[in-house]
């Protein structure tokens, strides 16, 4: 029974409740979100650990007047469930739902769209300046956790923020605050955030103006001030102009609403740095927070993690994993660099067995770029794993440090494609687009999963060549990759997987599969189906493979990625230049931004699964019947 939450359509409901049953609106919030993401899955863990955070800022501040920014989005649940979207949060993450993440278009509280981390401080410094120039009076808070805070962008827009009045709350669920020092802090808290405190500082340093006597006042009071916060990281803050508070207990929604209402009332640029506990009040979440980041569907009486299906099949990070250490076993210059995925992308292997030979460098896609290529201008063979969608964010480090001075850095590309309910800011669409103007660097696309085994080797043995391979998010075809060898799959070369006549499709990644299904459907219903090609590789192409494409009437790029620019571009711009006269047609992810749903129903929706790729054949070999090759319009 939700006593308090089923009152509740928006922020402003919650502000008259008293302590008592803030605290009780706290542990309503864990047990629906808990209740919610046991069926539907979501990232659970962040959001019960932030609860109190949430509820106190919409307590406190008059949202959404006031604009609260969230840093990649994983600690935003209870914001959603507070902001009107109680009922629809059911439908969290799914087609047609609501996305997991803040987003603009879908509520007025949802200040800036987040997905990617660091983003928060940078965003919320440029709105409350905006809302300075147009003075509004409104107050601007960003919640940023503290994984974000390794992210570049954060520090960027740390160091931009001296001059900004901008609440930054640092959200720490990674130490615990020792007894004493947490006594002091809370005396420190109190009077540097106490009113009489503040107009009688500004009264003094009004009164003295400026000279030297007030620089060398000040000096001394900022070093005794960063000697008392120096343990628990405040001096790091303070040496950027930004006034440091806390830690405060994040869990306890008395210090956290406390410690805003002092807040409220200060100018300029704050840190409040608060200490949560991820998976707060529910205690598997808080024993193993790494699963339970996003655990899956789970029983949410005990915990117990519940199989999302039988598959035979592997993952493809693990292929990508075990074949990573396989190749470090053979070779000592082999190591793996990952900005903070390292289970994800199944490096942990290496990490486990060779922690030497592994690199986590924090959220940091730009520097893992730029390291990697740092180790490779050394004589190392660094394979480099970055989720498709965050590898957007190292495109420069990308160009100017490794394929301008061609290193050997191989650039694995995790979640390609559609990668499902994590939505629009996730899809790995854009990579083949973006990589394939680029001089020198090859791109691999792997159809299965002995192809990606092989097609790592093959980077290995790759000399001074940036090499980038990309496969998606999930299970793959079953091939039996562990117990083929090794080889070479020579750069630059396709194969033919399926002969047929009149229809050319050239396809590239595991989407090779879903077209030789319709082509064997569409056989098996009208005795004919298209040729279908295995791609392999988008950079170098197979130009032996367009040339004989172009025999045929219709050519069929199929790829599960952007259309324009990607394999459709590469086919298109090829064909057109050397004068070909038939029609090629895309298959692919279109020119608009996909919102989440399961990878099924997207690849459905853009039409790249069998059953789409069946029809279409079957349109195209219609059409050939009703107008012979050549005819003109």
């Amino acid at each position: 029974m939700r006593n308090l939450l089923d009152k509740i359509e928006s922020p402003a409901d919650i502000r008259h409740l008293s302590m008592n049953e803030l605290k009780e609106l706290c542990a309503e919030l864990r047990d629906y979100m808990i209740e919610c993401c046991s069926t539907n899955p979501g990232h659970l863990g962040s959001s019960l650990g932030a609860v109190e955070l949430v509820v106190g800022i919409h307590y406190v501040f008059n949202t959404p007047e006031d604009k609260v920014v969230f840093d990649v989005g994983h600690q935003a649940y209870a914001h959603k469930i507070l902001t009107g979207r109680k009922e629809i949060f059911r439908q969290n993450r799914k087609k047609d739902g609501i996305s997991g993440f803040p987003k603009r278009s879908e509520s007025i509280y949802d200040a800036f769209g987040a997905g990617h981390s660091s983003t928060s401080i940078s965003a919320a410094l440029g709105i409350a300046q905006a809302e300075k120039a147009r003075e509004t009076g409104n107050k601007t808070i960003a919640l940023i956790g503290d994984g974000a805070l390794s992210g570049g962008l954060a520090f960027e827009g740390l160091n931009n923020a001296s001059e900004a009045d901008l609440l930054m709350i640092i959200n720490d669920n990674n130490i615990s605050i020792d007894k004493n020092i947490g006594g002091i802090h809370e005396h420190l808290l109190n009077l540097t955030t106490h009113p009489t405190y503040n107009r009688l500082k500004d009264k003094v340093w009004n009164r003295m103006g400026e000279g030297k006597l007030r620089e060398k006042i000040q000096r001394s009071v900022i070093r005794l001030k960063s000697n008392l916060v120096s343990t628990s990281g405040g001096d790091l803050f303070e040496a950027l102009g930004l006034r440091y508070f806390g830690p405060v207990d994040g869990n306890d929604i008395v210090q956290v609403i406390g410690a805003l209402q002092k807040l409220k009332s200060l100018k300029g640029p704050r840190v409040l740095h608060t200490i949560t506990v991820t998976g707060t009040g529910y205690a598997p979440a808080e024993e193993d927070q790494t699963t339970w980041h996003a655990p899956g569907k789970f029983d949410p009486v005990d915990g117990k993690r519940l199989k999302n299906g039988d598959h035979k099949e592997s993952r493809y990070q693990d292929v990508f994993g075990q074949v990573l250490l396989e190749l470090a076993r053979l070779d000592r210059r082999v190591v793996g660099v990952t900005p903070a995925m390292a289970s994800g992308c199944g490096m942990n292997l290496l990490a486990k067995e060779m922690p030497e030979r592994f690199f986590d460098v924090g959220i940091a896609e730009e520097h893992a770029v730029t390291f990697s290529a740092g180790m490779a201008s050394a004589g190392m063979k660094p394979f480099c794993n970055i989720y498709s969608s965050f590898s957007q964010r190292a495109y420069d480090q990308i160009i100017h440090d490794v394929a301008l001075q061609n290193l050997g850095v191989v650039l694995c590309l995790d979640r390609s494609g559609l990668v499902g309910e994590d939505g629009a800011t996730h899809h790995g669409c854009y990579d083949i687009a973006a990589y394939r103007s680029i001089p020198g660097v090859v791109i691999a696309v792997p159809s299965d999963e002995i192809e990606l085994k092989k097609m790592m080797y093959t980077a290995y043995k790759s000399e001074n060549t940036p090499f980038v391979i990309r496969y998606p998010r999930g299970y793959g075809e079953g091939a039996p990759w562990m117990s083929c060898d090794f080889g070479i799959l020579p750069v630059g070369k396709g194969e033919k997987v399926c002969d047929g006549e009149g229809i050319a499709v050239i396809a590239a990644g595991p989407v090779v599969r879903r077209a030789v299904e319709a082509a064997e459907e569409c056989f098996e219903k009208t005795g004919k189906r298209p040729t279908v090609y295995n791609i392999r590789y988008i950079k170098p192409v197979d130009e032996s493979i367009l040339e004989e494409a172009m025999a045929s009437e219709t050519i069929i790029t199929v790829e599960d990625g952007c259309v324009k620019g990607g394999l459709f571009g590469e086919v298109a711009e090829y064909s057109s230049m050397k004068g070909y006269r038939g029609t090629v047609i895309p298959a692919g992810i279109p020119d608009r931004f996909i919102s989440q749903g399961t990878q099924a129903e997207l690849r459905m929706e853009c039409g790249i699964d069998k059953d789409s790729l069946f029809r279409l054949f079957l349109q195209e070999f219609s059409k050939r019947k009703e107008k012979s090759f050549g005819d003109k319009e």
